[in-house]
């Protein structure tokens, strides 16, 4: 078995008991909440960018 394939084997055992772990405690870890944060920032900022380009780009087409 490769080193690679025994690594992702391991960390998904253990992402899978943590899953487990915190199913049974009922509790969102703080790590939960500041990845889940990050991921919403980040998805406004993509939005916020790919639409001010794409005002740009329909402010600079000439129609008349």
């Amino acid at each position: 078995m490769s080193t690679i394939k025994q690594m992702f084997e391991y960390y998904g055992v253990r992402f899978t008991a943590s899953r487990e772990r915190d199913k049974e405690r009922g509790e969102v870890s703080a790590t939960t909440i500041v990845m889940a944060a990050a991921l919403v920032a980040l998805a406004i900022s993509v939005g916020a960018v790919i639409s001010s380009r794409v005002r740009e780009k329909a402010n600079s087409l000439n129609l008349g």
